[in-house]
């Protein structure tokens, strides 16, 4: 009965349109005090335990790495060369939308950064160049998603804190997939605008496009390289990726003055203000749900019902789009992964491609109305319509889901240089 009235009382709030915090903090706060040991100090003690943690500070890094990209001109001298390297290629400039992308990803960690910087160069050049307007959108919103799925990844830092998972782990999983993304989003293009005519390769000046964008090339490979040579740690990549960044943009480019970063700086702030709380709050209501032996319950229920991984998977992954649709990524991983852990694990799929599972789905939840995040700053950033930027994205969704599916049954495509 009391189960029944904590359901009632959150659907209630959430049509009243409480934001999503406080009801998350009355359903954590109203559980403890019901089914765990009757003491909201349990609850404050586990909150504290989730933010005292080095891997949380790499969050508010990365987003702030992400800004001094876009607002500097890393991103532009980025896109430069790719856009030299492509050129005789059919759909060439498509291709260098879709691989500036890819590269901006491994550096920002976010999707939305990842779109607005790339964006904001490349899609008055498609148009000019006589790709459809609509192609050109949806392009650039599915390449953005590529910035939660290549690391490194703020959605898998989350994933990572909340279930105990390995984000060096993480985040090698995601290159696979991420390349595979990469990989079909490139052909599309191709296939796409084959008609378009070509340009010939010019040697000057993909050489001048690469000898300006030297210091904004060696940022992934610092960042990245770091890591996963074990020089440095996650959260020690974010500061590292941090400083060069501003470095080369205050120092090298000159494009960024230190008066700007202080809004950067209240921007970050803000966006982490929201973020934290839903971290602490599912880390909370992980250790209740692990004490309470939830898990064990919702296994048994679904082992009378389901009795093989691919039934599992194939209903995780509906579950998991259908919650893309409706929640934005990190209050999604945030309620999701704690539950999914543990059932998949009954099931033989790990956490790192359980991981890898879960931001691919929302990773799609992205590009899906009603809450689409991708397709709403779209919306706004290129002025189309709603109903234009959902109907540029159909064909994107249609490979990404066809990736997803690939990357579900396939985990080696995932795990393979993880070693699992």
């Amino acid at each position: 009965m009391m189960g029944y009235l904590l359901i009632a009382a959150a659907l209630g709030l959430l049509a009243l349109r409480v934001n999503l915090i406080l009801i998350l903090m009355f359903v954590a706060g109203y559980t403890h005090m019901v089914w765990g040991a009757g003491q909201l100090d349990y609850f404050i003690q586990d909150v504290w335990s989730a933010m005292d943690r080095e891997l949380v500070v790499a969050v508010p890094l990365f987003i702030l790495v992400g800004s001094v990209m876009s607002r500097g001109s890393i991103a532009k001298r980025l896109v430069d060369v790719m856009i030299a390297l492509t050129r005789p290629i059919p759909g060439g400039l498509a291709v260098a939308t879709i691989l500036s992308c890819a590269i901006f990803s491994a550096i920002s960690g976010s999707s939305i950064v990842t779109m607005l910087a790339v964006g904001s160069v490349l899609h008055p050049a498609l148009v000019a160049n006589g790709y459809s307007s609509r192609f050109a959108i949806g392009a650039l919103m599915a390449g953005g998603t590529l910035g939660i799925i290549i690391p490194p990844s703020i959605p898998m830092i989350i994933y990572g804190i909340i279930t105990e998972t390995s984000i060096s782990a993480l985040f090698l999983a995601g290159i696979g997939p991420g390349l595979l993304l990469t990989l079909v989003f490139s052909s599309y293009a191709i296939v796409m605008n084959y008609h378009i005519p070509r340009q010939r390769f010019a040697f000057a000046e993909f050489g001048n496009a690469v000898y300006k964008g030297i210091p904004a090339l060696m940022m992934p490979i610092i960042l990245l390289g770091g890591i996963y040579s074990g020089y440095f740690s996650p959260t020690e990549a974010a500061a590292v990726a941090l400083v060069y960044a501003i470095g080369i943009e205050t120092l090298f480019f000159r494009e960024l003055k230190f008066s700007q970063y202080f809004d950067m700086t209240i921007d970050a702030a803000k966006l982490v203000g929201a973020l934290f709380p839903l971290i602490a709050i599912a880390v909370s209501m992980n250790l209740l749900i692990t004490e309470q032996r939830i898990p064990h319950e919702v296994i048994g229920f679904l082992t009378e019902r389901i009795d093989n991984q691919t039934g599992f998977i194939l209903l995780t992954n509906v579950i998991l789009l259908i919650m893309g649709c409706f929640m934005d990524t990190a209050s999604a991983i945030t309620i999701a992964s704690p539950l999914l852990k543990p059932i998949a694990e009954a099931y033989g799929i790990g956490s790192t491609h359980l991981g890898i599972i879960v931001i691919l789905n929302l990773e799609i939840g992205i590009l899906t109305p009603p809450l689409g995040l991708n397709l709403i700053v779209a919306m706004t950033a290129f002025k189309e319509s709603f109903g234009n930027v959902c109907r540029a994205a159909l064909p994107w969704v249609a490979l990404m889901i066809l990736c997803l599916l690939l990357v579900s049954f396939q985990p080696w495509i995932a795990m393979y240089l993880v070693g699992g």
